[in-house]
C-alpha cells in the first residue's frame, strides 16, 4: 500500500532501529515506545486487521513474538513482556512488545464492568459466531 508507513519501513523508504527480519517479518524499536526495549512486530505483506491474515502468518508472527519477548526479557532485564495489538494507530497488523516490571503500574487501558445480563449477551453473540 502506498501510503502505509509500515509499507515504506518495509520497502527502505523510510528508516526504522531494525531488531530483526526474515522473508515475513520485520520487528523494529517503537518511535514512542512505553518503556525502553518496546518494539513492534509486522507482517511485509499489507495486511490491515489480523482477522485478515491467514493462519500462517499468524502462526509466525506469534512463534516470533515469543522468541522477541524471550530477547527482550533477557536484553532488557525486565520483569515480563506484555503483548499488545490495537492495530487503529497504523492500518497494518502489528503487534507491540512491550517491556514491563513488577510495580510499574502501567495503566493505559479504559476498563469497563458489564452488568450480568449484557455480559451474557456479549457472551452469546460472541459463541454465535464461533
Amino acid at each position: 500500500m502506498d501510503d502505509c508507513i509500515f509499507c515504506k519501513i518495509v520497502k527502505k523508504e523510510i528508516p526504522c532501529a531494525k531488531i530483526y527480519e526474515d522473508e515475513k517479518f520485520l520487528s523494529f524499536l517503537d518511535i514512542e515506545p512505553v518503556s525502553d526495549g518496546h518494539l513492534l512486530i509486522i507482517p511485509k505483506e499489507h495486511i490491515i486487521w489480523m482477522q485478515d491474515a491467514d493462519n500462517e502468518t499468524i502462526g509466525g508472527i506469534f512463534k516470533l513474538s515469543k522468541k522477541l519477548m524471550l530477547a527482550i526479557k533477557n536484553g532488557v532485564g525486565c520483569d515480563y513482556v506484555q503483548v499488545s495489538i490495537v492495530g487503529n494507530e497504523v492500518p497494518h497488523f502489528h503487534i507491540h512488545l512491550i517491556p514491563r516490571h513488577y510495580g510499574d503500574n502501567f495503566r493505559n487501558f479504559p476498563t469497563k464492568k458489564y452488568d450480568a445480563e449484557k455480559g451474557k449477551k456479549i457472551i452469546e453473540k460472541i459463541t454465535r459466531a464461533l
